[in-house]
């Protein structure tokens, strides 16, 4: 438990570090936990140091460790790709959505929440670098995906998530979160009311401060190189 505590309380130093340096305060940065391949004593192990937010990319295996870990205080947030045929599974489990980049997939998830739950979280995902390989809506579509989520009485939409393309190079890195910040700015001055930028994760996460994140996605320094964040 020792390692464990040590190793969270070192990716929350490095968090308010850099939004130190930022002139922010490290309470408007959320750490998220990516706990996919983790097992669930792993991600019982984190909670008891006292992280409660976790994201999984994985359905099936998200589902299992959610009921394993339900009678702990957890919020859980949906990471990865959204295959139509798992709507149902997310929006029933999930506290958060951070991939959503079709009216389809929306639709389903307002669909499938349940009137006894809460709204589902929901951040729009868009794809600043324009890799073809990578999920996520183009900039210039997001007004027109925005003013259709409205619509849905059974998702909160949030704001933005983006994974922009890998590098080392801090200033690319800064210049591409930037471009996602730009991006949430104008949306809110068009009125869309958003409070949420996820972006950033292990090895960017400073630049992803710097440039206004609200959500930190760290998987590889909480939980070492069986998964990727």
């Amino acid at each position: 438990m020792d390692t464990v505590k040590s190793t969270l309380q070192a990716v929350q130093a490095r968090i308010a570090a850099a939004a130190e340096l930022a002139g922010r305060s490290a309470q408007e940065v959320a750490l998220l936990a990516v706990s996919k391949s983790c097992s669930a004593e792993a991600v019982r192990a984190l909670a008891n140091a006292g992280q409660r937010e976790f994201g999984e990319s994985y359905v099936q295996e998200a589902v299992a460790k959610i009921a394993a870990l339900a009678d702990l205080p957890l919020i859980w947030h949906f990471i990865g790709p959204i295959q139509r045929n798992k709507t149902s599974q997310i929006a029933e489990n999930f506290d958060w959505v951070h991939g959503v980049d079709r009216v389809i997939v929306a639709q389903r998830l307002s669909t499938a929440r349940g009137a006894e739950q809460t709204p589902l979280n929901i951040c729009l995902q868009v794809n600043v670098s324009g890799e073809v390989s990578k999920s996520g809506v183009a900039p210039e579509q997001l007004a027109g995906l925005v003013t259709e989520l409205r619509s849905l009485p059974r998702l909160r939409l949030r704001g933005l998530m983006a994974i922009p393309q890998a590098t080392e190079d801090v200033v690319v890195q800064r210049a591409q979160f930037a471009r996602v910040r730009e991006c949430f700015e104008q949306l809110n001055r068009q009125g869309a009311g958003l409070d949420t930028l996820s972006m950033g994760m292990s090895g960017d996460m400073e630049a992803a401060v710097a440039e206004g994140a609200t959500i930190v996605r760290v998987g590889t320094a909480l939980f070492g190189n069986r998964i990727k964040g």
